[in-house]
């Protein structure tokens, strides 16, 4: 096997002075894909274990990225939050958890991740971060039961490579060892199990059209949601009159749907059935143990950080269908970008972004390098900005993120006063709804997307969860609709599959409206 780099280029990367700091190195082996999916390669790979991931991307114009992440059986999984082993904020334990995963950067190994750690932080780990929003996090119902956060550390993953159809199996050695041939023999033999389980044949999975489903009779999408149509409107005019108060300019309240599970349909099924009929530049399928998935398609970037230390994120505000032609289409552009409240609410959080992004950059960097550019996706067109600045030196990763969550987008502005409103109004804690999705690579990258688009199946139960942005002209019934809408184009992409019929009742009520105000 031609294993890379090799043993003898390893120990010479070991004695470079500016990898005294590292304790990893990447190894890895090149394999043929002709024949094997991103799907394929997790299903051989998660057989047996309780975790395991997948991430892709489809960049605007539908078209795929380059590379997939596929992950099984990781080293450790750390969750935090109430009843977990730590119970503070997030980020310091993930922090502290990453010192023992520090690895070197090969030129000839160009990808964003060879190793890190993936997972989930929800929205009411926002308590640790904003101490104001504490009491009224606390104060509410936890209905999900799931931890703030859970990380899954893989320091053995699979890269596909969609361009030459290849993949590459990564592992890393200790470079923190006086026996380095033992750690590179250890990394080689990781690499050699995953190729071993990517040679074995794949048993045929069911059909999701197989599955039986309920009755769509016996589908009330009042009894599903958490609030109601009423609740929801509520919602909408009382946070009105803080607008008119002048307590805020916006705030996004949400609500949460809850279905049970059809037999025989597993979450990775509604995974196949999303990221065939709805791609985005975020898709993702979290195995979290327990009984616990995460699925979703999310449009939107909470933030990134590179290997230069540009901080980056992708303010999503404003949005149409896409057109039945390219006239329709381009009609409906150019209503967009016309559409002056549309305009003012996107400016409002683009400069939210910048505030945020100016947190921890050098002053003097922060820039808008697109602004208020139509993305165009398989179903719907977005308003889309792009913000970025230089981290600064005594800013880490981790502080990037702590700055931009969660993103404005999902909470309103002044953000912190707008998620006090929020979160005295919703009686039930988001979970991972309105948090992010992503990973902290080993090499020091960090790229995440918001929590939107986005399933949670934990229980046999599956729960689904929609919001807007409520301004001073919002109409209260309009954007209940606009909610219910936002659910029903998440489980379009489901329309394969029996489980689709659940959100029936939410999907015909939602081609009532197709104006939508934010991307949440």
């Amino acid at each position: 096997m031609n294993f890379l780099p090799r043993l003898e280029h390893v120990a010479e990367l070991q004695q470079l002075p500016e990898n005294k700091n590292k304790n990893l190195v990447p190894v890895y082996l090149d394999a043929v894909a002709d024949l094997d999916t991103p799907v394929s390669v997790l299903l051989k790979l998660r057989e047996g274990q309780k975790h395991s991931f997948l991430l892709e991307s489809v960049a605007p114009g539908e078209k795929i990225a380059r590379y997939s992440f596929i992950g099984a059986g990781p080293l450790k999984v750390v969750a935090t939050g109430k009843g977990q082993s730590f119970e503070g904020d997030p980020l310091v334990n993930l922090e502290k958890e990453m010192q023992n995963f520090r690895a070197v950067t090969l030129p000839e190994l160009a990808v964003p991740m060879t190793g890190g750690a993936v997972g989930y932080c929800g929205f009411d780990a926002i308590r640790h971060f904003e101490p104001k929003i504490a009491p009224y996090i606390e104060a509410q119902k936890d209905v999900l039961k799931v931890p703030e956060s859970i990380y899954m550390f893989f320091d053995t993953v699979v890269i596909f490579d969609h361009v030459f159809h290849s993949l590459k199996i990564v592992s890393h050695a200790r470079l923190d060892t006086e026996d380095l041939a033992a750690a590179y023999k250890e990394a080689t033999d990781k690499i050699l199990a995953v190729n071993a389980a990517l040679e074995k044949p794949l048993v045929r999975t069911p059909s999701v059209a197989h599955a039986s489903a309920p009755s769509v009779s016996k589908i009330d999408l009042e009894a599903a949601s958490n609030v109601g149509k009423a609740g929801y409107m509520g919602f909408v005019e009382k946070l009105k009159e803080h607008i008119v108060d002048g307590d805020i300019f916006q705030a996004v309240p949400s609500q949460r749907l809850t279905v049970d599970l059809p037999k025989d349909v597993t979450s990775l099924d509604l995974y196949r059935q999303m990221r065939a009929i709805n791609p985005s530049p975020y898709m993702f399928f979290l195995d979290l143990g327990d009984d616990f998935q995460i699925v979703g398609a999310s449009p939107e970037m909470l933030v990134k950080v590179n290997h230069e230390r540009v901080v980056e994120t992708h303010p999503i505000a404003g949005t149409r269908h896409r057109g039945a032609n390219d006239a329709e289409d381009d009609a409906l552009t150019a209503e967009l970008l016309a559409d002056e409240k549309e305009r003012a609410e996107h400016i409002m959080l683009v400069d939210l972004g910048r505030n945020d992004v100016g947190r921890v950059a050098t002053p003097g960097t922060v820039r808008v390098e697109r602004l208020m550019q139509i993305e165009k996706y398989s179903h719907v067109m977005h308003i889309v900005s792009v913000v970025k600045g230089d981290l600064r030196d005594d800013k880490t990763v981790y502080d990037a993120y702590r700055a931009m969550f969660p993103a404005g987008t999902l909470s309103g502005a002044p953000k912190v006063r707008a998620m006090e409103l929020i979160c005295s109004l919703e009686t039930e804690r988001r979970g991972v709804y309105s948090g992010s999705v992503g990973y902290f690579s080993f090499s020091g990258f960090l790229d995440t997307a918001i929590a939107i688009r986005t399933m949670v199946v934990k229980s046999g139960k599956v729960y689904s969860q929609a919001g807007g942005g409520i301004v001073y002209d919002s109409n209260p019934h309009a954007e209940y609709i606009e909610t219910v809408n936002k659910l029903g184009s998440a489980v379009k992409t489901l329309e394969n599959s029996s489980f689709a019929a659940i959100f029936i009742s939410a999907t015909q009520a939602g081609q009532l409206l197709h104006r939508q105000h934010n991307n949440v």
